[in-house]
Order: structure tokens, then C-alpha cells, then sequence
């Protein structure tokens, strides 16, 4: 930029110069321009000039003081900030110069030990308020891989749970709720020479590369689709939405937290005429964002209960199961919630504008899943239950 000569003697920098900030949340932020060329400067940082050389340093230190303990704000006025008859009339306990360089000495001394004080704390401060979240993943990663709790020999074999999902399945075509190309599930084994087959009609493909992780004895493997279906809500414009707060409830991404279901003073309504009955939410639905930020994906959440008042919108899938069981439902909750599916999630993703992204509804079905046997479904929930609740208590 250019300026004048009045503004260049007004509003420049040389070295040795006290640059303060004036407002916003970094008033009273300071530095000492230490450059060999001169600068211009913007109308809400002020300059202080020394006007004998080398004492700024003590000045940068008095000011640091007084904004680390809060003591610099304007008083009067809605934003806090710096003005410059305050600073102006800021009472300094001046020292004899010699003493003033002394204590500037000791001070380069002995903060960067405080500073690294500082950022332990930061760091212990930070694992404090994280450590609940990396447990709850470390425990959710054990039991999708059947380490969580100890396995019996005698349960029913999750192939027997596969089968009957796959009957009722039939049952829903002869129905008509179904159509019979959903039925066509694969199968997935394990060879003779330890790899891993996915079995579809005729075809076998080689699909080791793709399993995460081995799982234990009565356990499967086993595609999203092969145990629910996914599908998106209601789709409005805005002006459709009842301002009454009467009629279907829609939740949105921001209604759905990990494990629990949110309503909100600013959630939409729609009239009931607007909704098909098929999208009410029914007990055993998982919601979970189909458009959402990046650390946001795979927040999910169980419907506890039948709510014939309440669906999703058009950026949130619901994965109903076929064959509804509460085991199998929140097992799934806790299996589509640990790190190894969420990570997946994250692999399937478009970039949805400049900050959210898109899951991909036909990869997102095609996610593998370790599936124990229903009985170890329910000792691997209760078991989870039992460690968060413990957690929380923490």
C-alpha cells in the first residue's frame, strides 16, 4: 500500500518499537519489533516509542503482567480492549535502569521453564477431558473383535443369527416389503488356506486384503446390507415446516450425539399428511449424519422406542435391521461406533462444500462386519454398559 509521509511518521514501526494490540480478544498482546527495516501499522495496534533506548523490554514484561492477571481491560464498554488513554495512564513501577535490565535478564531466564510449565499443563489439561473418549474406543475396539468378553463354546453360532435374518428377509418379499433383489446376501468364509471368501451366486472373490482383523471361533463376517437397510428421510423446503411446533418432528445432524438422540428448541416440524409412515423412526433404528463434518462422522444413535412423531431429514440415514432384535441392535450401535467402522466411514466420503462431507450411501452398505453370536451380542452390550457407566462416574 502507499502512504503519506504524515502517515508514515504517524504509523510505522523501527526496531525496538512496543507494538500493543487495542481490541478483540487479543487486547494487550504485545511485541517488541525487532526487524532492521520499518513497518506500517494497523489503527488498532498501538506503538510505544522509547525515548531512551532499551527499555521497552521492561515495559513488554509490566504489560504481560497485567494482561495475564486481567488486569488491562477498558471498563464501560461491551468488547473489552486496550484504548490508548488507558494504556496512557497505566501507573508503571519503574526501577533504576541497571535494575530494569537485571530483571529483564532473569525473566528471559526463567520463562520459557514457565512457558514449558504452561504447555504440560495444556497437554495434561487436554487428556484430562479426552482421556473418557479414548477409553470408551479402546472398549468398543476390543469387543468388535471378541476381546471384551470371554466367548462359550455352546452359544448358537452367528451363521444360525445370518440364516434367520435371511428368512425373515423372505418373509418381507412374499410381503411385498421387500424387493427380492435384497435378498441376494454373499457369504463370507474362511479357506482351508486361512484367507478370507466372499461368496456371491457363483462367483467367489479373494477378500482377505479387505478384513480388518480375525475374529474368534463362532463368530462372521458379513456385509451392512445383509442385516439392514439404509435409507434417508424427509426431504422439505422450509416454508413447508408447521411454525406451530405440531406434527412429525424432523431431526437433523446436530440432533444426534454419540448414543443418545437430542430434540432442540429449533427442530423442525412437518404435518403428518407430509410424511410417509415407512420413515417414522421404529425401536432398533440407528440414526446416524449422512452429510456432516469431518469429526463428526459415525455420531450415531439407537432408537430405544417405536417414535411415531419423529423421523430423520434428508441428510440423516436411518439403518433399520430386517430381523429386529435389541442385542443385535445395540451391538450394531456399539459395532458401527468403534474406531476400526469409523475410519472406514471417513474412507468413503465426499467433500461436501468447504467444511461438511458426504458418506456414500452404497459403499457405506458394502462396510464389513464382525457379527459374534447373539448370546455374546448381549454379554458384549451389558459388559460395555457396565465399563461406561463406570467411566462416566469417573
Amino acid at each position: 500500500m502507499n502512504f503519506t509521509e504524515e502517515e508514515i511518521k504517524n504509523c510505522s514501526a523501527t526496531k525496538g518499537d512496543l507494538l500493543v494490540c487495542e481490541g478483540g480478544a487479543g487486547y494487550g498482546r504485545s511485541a517488541i519489533w525487532d526487524k532492521e527495516y520499518d513497518i506500517c501499522l494497523q489503527n488498532h495496534v498501538h506503538r510505544l516509542r522509547p525515548l531512551i533506548e532499551g527499555i521497552c523490554e521492561y515495559v513488554y514484561y509490566f504489560i504481560y503482567l497485567l494482561k495475564e492477571s486481567n488486569q488491562l481491560a477498558s471498563v464501560g464498554t461491551a468488547m473489552p480492549g486496550l484504548s490508548a488513554n488507558r494504556l496512557k495512564g497505566l501507573l508503571l513501577p519503574l526501577p533504576p535502569y541497571q535494575e530494569q535490565h537485571r530483571i529483564v535478564s532473569k525473566l528471559k531466564e526463567v520463562i520459557p521453564y514457565v512457558e514449558r510449565f504452561s504447555e504440560t499443563e495444556d497437554a495434561l489439561s487436554r487428556l484430562n477431558s479426552e482421556i473418557r473418549v479414548y477409553l470408551k474406543k479402546s472398549i468398543l475396539q476390543e469387543a468388535i473383535q471378541g476381546k471384551l468378553v470371554l466367548q462359550n463354546a455352546s452359544d448358537e453360532p452367528s451363521s444360525a443369527l445370518l440364516q434367520r435374518i435371511k428368512e425373515e428377509k423372505l418373509c418381507l418379499v412374499k410381503e411385498g416389503k421387500l424387493k427380492k433383489k435384497d435378498v441376494i446376501d454373499s457369504t463370507i468364509f474362511r479357506g482351508d488356506d486361512n484367507k478370507y471368501y466372499e461368496q456371491l451366486s457363483d462367483k467367489v472373490v479373494d477378500i482377505t486384503e479387505d478384513i480388518p482383523f480375525d475374529v474368534p471361533e463362532g463368530w462372521s463376517w458379513c456385509r451392512l446390507k445383509s442385516i439392514c437397510t439404509i435409507f434417508t428421510g424427509a426431504t422439505f423446503k422450509k416454508e413447508e415446516a408447521n411454525t406451530e411446533k405440531k406434527g412429525i418432528r424432523i431431526l437433523r445432524g446436530g440432533n444426534i450425539l454419540p448414543f443418545e438422540i437430542t430434540f432442540k428448541a429449533d427442530d423442525i416440524f412437518l404435518p403428518y399428511n407430509a410424511i410417509k409412515e415407512n420413515i417414522l423412526l421404529r425401536k432398533n433404528d440407528i440414526v446416524t449424519p449422512a452429510v456432516t463434518s469431518l469429526e463428526n462422522i459415525g455420531k450415531m444413535a439407537r432408537v430405544k422406542d417405536d417414535m411415531p412423531d419423529v423421523t430423520v431429514g434428508g441428510f440423516v440415514f436411518v439403518l433399520r435391521l430386517y430381523f429386529s432384535n435389541d442385542w443385535l441392535s445395540q451391538y450394531l450401535l456399539a459395532l458401527m461406533s468403534s474406531p476400526t467402522i469409523i475410519e472406514y466411514m471417513k474412507s468413503i466420503t465426499n467433500k461436501s462444500g468447504q467444511a461438511f462431507y458426504n458418506i456414500g450411501k452404497e459403499r457405506l452398505a458394502t462396510t464389513l462386519l464382525p457379527i459374534p453370536p447373539l448370546s455374546e451380542q448381549q454379554r458384549i452390550v451389558n459388559q460395555i454398559e457396565k465399563i461406561f457407566s463406570e467411566i462416566k462416574g469417573n
